[in-house]
């Protein structure tokens, strides 16, 4: 699969297990992207907020993630179970660039190229970084991550296998098709838009039936 290096909402380590060059929690990033944002359309009237950006080697923004709803938290969902604390309700919309594989800035190396996988790769992670098992001890959820990682890497690589279905969804109005699957901890989706970019989707508690996906107008609003 030609795709980004591999980088999360918490920047996990890139491909050769080196960590992945990552913007913080800021506009900035979000401002330098040469690409346009996706977010939920108009139809959600709750809360929006930044994440943050993915770049690549060079600097250049590659990704980065806008979420709505609740902000989710790290959470064990049989602790939240056992507590009789409600799950949280979000959605968060990640936005990839559509970059073939190009040469680096400084000309020192090749950049890989995007696709829709890239996408869902990205969402896939996403979910996993807020969610581990039901009793499963604290201490073994970076083995589980890892290992969950490498699943999401492998779905992602296979977007006409068992594991996705597919989903029509409206993009700036005009219905999209998304690959889809659903999970344990939430669902992901993946797809292209006709705006120079893919975009990926994860959530918890709010269907994925229901949403429809627009170009941010102002993402300094967001801030």
């Amino acid at each position: 699969m030609e795709t980004t290096s591999r980088v999360g909402a918490d920047a996990p380590a890139a491909e050769g297990g080196q960590p992945a060059p990552s913007a913080p929690r800021t506009i900035d990033g979000y401002l330098r992207a040469p690409f346009p944002w996706y977010g939920l359309d108009e139809a959600f009237t709750g809360p929006r907020w930044l994440m943050q950006v993915g770049t690549a080697a060079d600097g250049g923004v590659e990704h980065g993630s806008i979420g709505h709803g609740d902000e989710p938290s790290v959470r064990n969902e049989h602790m939240a179970a056992a507590t009789d604390e409600p799950r949280e309700k979000f959605a968060v919309v990640v936005t990839v660039a559509a970059n073939p594989s190009r040469r680096s800035a400084d000309g020192t190396g090749l950049l890989e190229a995007t696709s829709v996988s890239s996408a869902a790769w990205l969402a896939g992670v996403g979910l996993l970084s807020f969610t581990w098992p039901g009793q499963m001890d604290h201490t073994l959820r970076d083995d589980w991550l890892d290992q969950q990682t490498e699943t999401a890497w492998a779905l992602a690589d296979d977007l006409g296998g068992p594991e996705w279905s597919g989903l029509s969804l409206p993009v700036d109005g005009v219905p999209v098709p998304f690959y889809y699957r659903e999970s344990e901890f939430g669902w992901v989706l993946a797809g292209t838009t006709g705006s120079g970019v893919h975009v990926g989707a994860y959530g918890r508690g709010m269907s994925a039936y229901g949403l429809g996906f627009a170009i941010v107008k102002d993402v300094a609003a967001y801030a």
